[in-house]
This record gives structure tokens, C-alpha cells and sequence, in this order.
């Protein structure tokens, strides 16, 4: 089984006058923090009278026992109820099929996705689109924007939040400032704006969706990757300040996406020879969408092109060439 990096977040700490005190908002959940080639999985443990746990986000497929042992671990001897996707990159949903053979729960999709999902939609959903393998899984229901969820004693709103992915939502309990934010908002950041590597406008989108986070009353953030924090003003002013980077320079947006497309590619694999991945890459759609306004004009082949990029990525050391192929990084 491949690892990681899981850990239970339970209960974060605030750092006052000196001392810690528990983060209360998140009590009750339970926060599964993964490596980067899996989504965190937030578990919303039932308050009295429910008849179970919501598990938001399945991590990725090469995960999947893992998230199914974790998951079991943290509900004890309670039920789970129901599962959400936030959205359907692999990293989110992958685990989803494995979840449901192991607890029999339904399956909520956002808004939209479901006969996308019943259909496997591959011009909707990105999984052949960015090269990465996702396991199919049949959903049950929508969410809808128009009404909110109980769980865990609390109302879950769900809130559009296109950019990163046209049909992702987030999740927000406005009593006690909880906003499960998945790749809208990072702390460091926001994930590859996919809409723009296609050629489809989507640096707009994100810059409202951080508008829209700045007017709630956002207490801690539970993002798709990475620890929850607090300091929501600040990860809101490192967003904004990346996306106007991005917006001034689309190319840099490109080259990112580059990067997070194959180094990706890579934690999926773990290791693959040279020839193997520089042809995965002059295959697989966005990457050739991004070659087509990037490389094509410089003259270059799909494969050359790709073969350049994984050259760079070898050289800043974001890959290793042994002597089998390449390696990812550590």
C-alpha cells in the first residue's frame, strides 16, 4: 500500500498570548491531512440524533485501501452515511468507488455532475483529458446550491466555486465560520486554473471566488491540501497576488501548469522510463492543448517539446533520471 503521509487533524491549536488554545470551530471533525497526490478527506462525525458521518472528498485511487482503513478508523463503531465530492479531479473522487464496496454509502456529486458521472462524460470529466487514472464510480444524487446539508449538528451551504474546475463547489458552515475550501483556496495559493489551459477563460472565476471568501465570516479554512489554517486574510492576500502574477503573465500560468501536470503524473507512477513518459506527455490533451499555443509556435513537435520540458524539470531537480527512468521527486 502506498503511503500518504495521512494524518488526523482533530484538533488544531490557535497560538494566544504565548499559550494554545483548541480550535473549536473544527470540533467534531475530524480533518485526514494527505500527501499532495491525494485530497484531504474531512470526516463530519453525527451529532445526536443522525444516523451518521458525511466524509467529504475520497482521495486519490492509488490511495484507496488507505483512505478506506483511515475512514474506518475515525468513525469507530458509527456509520457512514454519505460522501461528497467537492469536484471531480482524480485526486478527490479516485478513492470514491473503494469507499462505496467498503461502506455502502450513497454518492453526492456537485451540481450538474450527476448524469455526467452516470454517463462517465470523458468531455466533462478531466481524468483522460489531464492523463491521470481515476477508478469509475456510479453517484447517487446532487448537491444542489440552493440547499444547505445537515451534518455533524451543523449546516453545510454549498457555494460555487468555479476557477480551478468549472463545477466545484466549496462547503460552509456560516455558525461557526468552517469553510471546507477544497482547491479554491490554499494557504499558500489556489490549484492549476484548468479552464485557462484549454484556452477557456478562468482567471475571473477565481478572482471571484476569493472576493466571495473575504465577505464571508470565515473562521478557519479546511483546504483540499495542506493543514487548515486561520489566517484567512493572509492565504486571501497570497491568492490574489499569485492569480495577478498569473493574469499579467498567462505563460507563467502555462508553465505551472506544465510542471503540476507531469510531476503529477509521476506520483502516480512512481517511476517510468524516459522514452514511456515524454510519449504520456505528447499524448495527453491538455498537454497537448498547452503545446499547441506554447510550443507549436517556437516550432516544435509535441514530442520535442515535451521531451524539453521533462528535461528542465530533471535539471531544477522536480524529477530524478536514474538509471531505470525517471523517478519522482524524493
Amino acid at each position: 500500500m502506498s503511503v500518504s503521509n495521512a494524518r488526523p487533524v482533530a484538533a488544531p491549536q490557535l497560538k494566544v498570548n504565548g499559550g494554545c488554545v483548541p480550535l473549536t470551530p473544527l470540533a467534531g471533525l475530524t480533518v485526514l491531512q494527505r500527501g499532495w497526490l491525494s485530497s484531504n478527506n474531512v470526516l463530519i462525525h453525527a451529532a445526536p440524533g443522525e444516523a451518521g458521518a458525511v466524509l467529504v472528498d475520497a482521495s486519490h485511487a492509488n490511495h484507496a485501501e488507505q483512505t478506506c482503513q483511515l475512514v474506518a478508523h475515525a468513525l469507530g463503531d458509527a456509520r457512514l452515511l454519505r460522501l461528497v465530492n467537492t469536484h471531480l479531479h482524480s485526486d478527490h473522487c479516485g478513492g470514491n468507488a473503494a469507499l462505496k464496496a467498503a461502506f455502502g454509502m450513497p454518492i453526492s456529486v456537485a451540481p450538474g455532475m450527476l448524469p455526467v458521472v452516470q454517463a462517465w462524460d470523458q468531455q466533462r470529466l478531466t481524468h483522460y483529458r489531464t492523463g491521470q487514472r481515476c477508478v469509475r464510480f456510479l453517484a447517487d444524487e446532487e448537491l444542489s446550491v440552493a440547499e444547505p446539508f445537515l451534518a455533524g449538528g451543523r449546516w453545510w451551504e454549498v457555494i460555487a466555486a468555479p476557477g480551478h474546475d468549472p463545477d466545484s463547489v466549496m462547503l460552509f458552515d456560516r455558525a461557526h465560520g468552517v469553510l471546507i475550501s477544497a482547491d479554491a483556496l490554499w494557504e499558500n495559493g489556489f490549484g492549476v486554473v484548468f479552464p485557462e489551459v484549454e484556452g477557456e477563460p478562468g482567471f475571473a472565476d477565481v478572482g471571484a471566488v476569493l472576493d466571495l471568501i473575504a465577505a464571508l465570516p470565515v473562521q478557519v479554512v479546511i483546504p483540499g491540501h495542506g493543514a487548515p489554517f486561520t489566517d484567512v486574510a493572509g492565504a486571501l492576500e497570497r491568492a490574489r497576488s499569485r492569480l495577478a502574477g498569473f493574469q499579467a503573465d498567462p505563460a507563467r500560468h502555462a508553465r505551472y501548469a506544465l510542471r503540476v501536470l507531469v510531476k503529477y503524473h509521476m506520483m502516480e507512477e512512481q517511476q517510468q522510463p524516459l522514452d514511456a513518459l515524454r510519449e504520456w506527455a505528447a499524448a495527453t490533451p491538455m498537454l497537448q492543448a498547452l503545446w499547441e499555443r506554447h510550443g507549436r509556435p517556437l516550432g516544435l513537435t509535441a514530442r520535442d517539446w515535451a521531451a524539453g520540458l521533462i528535461q528542465e524539470m530533471v535539471a531544477g531537480g522536480v524529477l530524478n533520471l536514474g538509471p531505470d527512468g525517471v523517478v519522482r521527486e524524493g
